[in-house]
């Protein structure tokens, strides 16, 4: 059977990250760790990516609810604008748009960086010095995207739904206590534990393709940006499925 190679390529990407994965998951544990590479990794990857992820969370929250006020308001619901445009950002919008901003960012910022240290053979020179490059470049860098992923959906959530309390007072008026208790009220901790406990596996699978593309790259110069741009398509892709797979286990635990 005749595969196409776009999608050839992407499933034994998928395939050799898994693969990565396990080797790095293997050495998590193990003395030493990087404790000053991984701070300035949560640095770059969290604090650096703030300003796109805001800034994306703010225009999807005001967007969206300027999208569906004129359908809540021909069915006489508009009052429910907030609890609609709550639930569905926490769920479902919130976590998985910054999860594909983030692979997008940081996702090539990583193949890019790392390919480019293999090509220059720098890489080579940290294990002749008696470093461990795998610890040291790709251990911190998978630690702190998987734990600065689910920070910054939670910050992103709380700009988006600040958007869209200010998309409801375009035309119409509501406080921001009113707006905010709606909004609380609508929720529960069933809603906020999937889409926390997803984030992580997002940023977890964002640092394993984006590592694993950058430090097994080659073809020279050109492979760097092979690297960049198969990490980006990769981490959407998983993403996708990871958040496929999450509503299907949580619809079975009763979370939805």
């Amino acid at each position: 059977m005749n595969i196409n190679p776009g999608v050839r390529k992407t499933i034994e990407d998928i395939g050799g990250s898994s693969s990565f994965f396990w080797r790095a998951a293997s050495s998590w544990f193990k003395p030493p760790f990087e404790w000053n590479e991984f701070i300035k990794q949560c640095y770059f990857i969290g604090y650096k990516s703030l300003p796109l992820i805001g800034l994306t969370g703010f225009i999807m929250g005001l967007v969206i609810t300027m999208q569906l006020r004129p359908a809540m308001i021909d069915y006489g619901a508009e009052a429910q604008i907030p609890e609609i445009v709550g639930i569905a950002i926490i769920r479902e919008i919130g976590p998985v748009i910054t999860a594909l901003i983030f692979a997008g960012k940081i996702g090539s910022s990583i193949g890019a960086e790392l390919a480019s240290m293999k090509v220059t053979e720098q890489i080579d020179a940290m294990e002749v010095s008696g470093t461990n490059p795998f610890k040291y470049l790709v251990i911190t860098r998978i630690f702190a995207t998987t734990l600065m992923l689910p920070i910054l959906v939670l910050i992103s959530d709380a700009i988006s739904l600040y958007g869209s309390f200010l998309g409801v007072n375009i035309n119409g008026h509501i406080g921001l206590t009113l707006f905010t208790n709606q909004v609380i009220d609508s929720l529960s901790f069933s809603d906020f534990i999937p889409s926390i406990v997803k984030s992580f596996f997002f940023g977890m699978a964002v640092g394993v393709i984006g590592c694993y593309m950058g430090y097994t790259s080659s073809k020279g110069t050109e492979g760097v940006g092979k690297s960049a741009n198969s990490a980006v398509v990769t981490s959407s892709i998983v993403i996708f499925i990871i958040d496929l797979i999450a509503v299907q286990v949580t619809a079975l635990l009763g979370y939805n």
